[in-house]
């Protein structure tokens, strides 16, 4: 278990917002059941305390708990895990220092040393502690995660994506569903599906407005993010985790761990999710020994089962052109800028068909929590992400399985695939899978010799 870093905008969004935005009803609801038991982690009056553990204290993390902070029910932070322990302590510097305080006066970050977990099973120890625990390791770790916050009967928020590889896919499908038989809340920070605009452009779009979706692009082309420095008697796990976005078996390359954003989408628009894709892709500006295994781009057509094709692009070039955003074509019109502060669907006239103004909605990354944690107070079962979300990653992990490998690859032979990333055993001193050579440069994909699935 290691830590996230902030990325890019999306993430800036989630670590500095630190105002409570208005709770906004909506998105999918699975049932409204009230519970009786605190054992099950719900509650009823304003005055419970709702304890939360914080599993990976990176900059999204401690961003997430901020957030978890700033509901409106009474949420203290009581437990903590990381593998690092100076990323920990990093975490509880930044979310003591705001001297948050509960109704009744007492501070709302209270973790006591007992309570600051280190190591690769610190997660188990902070989880038995909470009723929410919110999950933000880099993906890797999601699978085992997410499995014990459900073996524990804890609800759950945990960031995108969830798993790198098939077998973490499979893995998360199957505690989806256990999560459900036990009507745990499962919120996941792909933070578009709790957006106001996109909600309701969305709905409009599966209401007819655009006609049938038959076409669309979405994006996420930027600048590349932060690299550690190798250093002295410093072990090879020890550094693929400090440098965790450059290795698939924690990151899934950027694909996966930034563009899942905009593939979900798309999977959202087409309510559905895709029977094949090809694509390309490859390193054009990073090279180096510090940039991983990972490409710097990936070109995605992914065919959905009525024949529509969504192309996919992400990119990681310094100092070009950048987007990060969706666009769709139906029978009737088109959509783009939907995360815009005024966005419209519009006839192929030019015509607006419906327009939405986003001016006065809430932050998103707030109101995912927000909803959350409204929902567990009352005690009310409300959220299943896990399932759909899982299933946008493996969209994604069926990109990179196309462009490492120059092939067609298919939703089921991906799915079912048993490369698995993951090093057989965690330990400072064990190897992960994938090992620099002589001359320090990691093993490339090649397409038309790489296998994938």
């Amino acid at each position: 278990m290691t830590t996230e870093e902030n990325l890019l905008p999306d993430n800036t969004g989630r670590r500095d917002f630190l105002k409570a935005s208005s709770l906004l009803t909506g998105g999918a609801i699975l049932s409204s059941l009230p519970f009786s038991s605190r054992a099950a982690g719900y509650y009823f009056t304003a005055n419970d305390t709702i304890k939360v553990a914080l599993i990976g204290c990176g900059g999204r993390g401690t961003g997430a708990a901020q957030q978890a902070l700033n509901t409106k029910q009474n949420v203290k932070i009581v437990a903590m895990a990381d593998a690092f322990r100076d990323r920990l302590d990093d975490a509880y510097k930044a979310l003591s220092g705001r001297n948050l305080k509960a109704a009744d006066g007492t501070p709302k970050v209270v973790v006591p040393e007992e309570h600051k977990f280190v190591g690769f099973d610190a997660y188990k120890q902070a989880i038995a502690l909470a009723d929410v625990v919110i999950l933000a390791t880099p993906p890797g770790f999601r699978p085992s995660h997410f499995e014990e916050a459900v073996r524990q009967g804890k609800q759950v928020f945990m960031e995108k994506p969830v798993a790198t590889d098939a077998p973490g896919i499979r893995r998360v499908l199957a505690a989806a569903e256990e999560a459900k038989k036990k009507k745990l809340n499962v919120v996941v920070g792909l933070q578009r599906r709790y957006q106001p605009s996109y909600r309701e452009m969305i709905k409009r779009i599966h209401d007819g407005a655009l006609g049938d979706i038959v076409g669309g692009q979405v994006y996420w082309i930027s600048g590349g993010v932060w690299h550690k420095p190798r250093q002295p008697q410093q072990t090879e796990m020890d550094y693929q985790m400090r440098n965790w976005y450059y290795f698939n078996w924690l990151c899934g390359d950027h694909i996966n761990e930034q563009h899942v954003h905009n593939i979900d989408v798309a999977n959202w628009v087409k309510n559905g999710y895709p029977v094949s894709c090809q694509g390309t892709g490859g390193r054009q500006v990073r090279n180096g020994k510090d940039d991983g295994e990972i490409f710097d781009h990936h070109i995605v057509d992914f065919v959905y089962a009525d024949g529509t094709t969504i192309n996919s692009q992400c990119r990681h070039y310094e100092g070009t052109f950048s987007r990060v955003d969706e666009m769709f074509l139906g029978t009737k019109g088109k959509v783009e800028g939907m995360e815009k502060r005024s966005s419209a669907l519009l006839g192929y006239n030019g015509q607006p068909i419906y327009t939405y103004d986003a001016k006065a909605d809430g932050n998103p990354y707030q109101i995912e929590h927000d909803e959350l944690f409204d929902a567990v107070a009352k005690g009310e079962y409300k959220f299943a992400d896990a399932e759909r979300v899982a299933k946008s990653t493996m969209t994604a992990i069926m990109g990179r399985m196309a462009t490492y490998s120059g092939k067609v690859v298919k939703w089921d032979e991906a799915l079912n695939s048993q490369i698995d990333l993951f090093p057989d055993k965690l330990a400072w001193d064990a190897m992960p899978k994938v090992l620099p050579d002589k001359d320090g440069f990691y093993p490339i994909a090649v397409p038309g010799k790489t296998v994938t699935v």
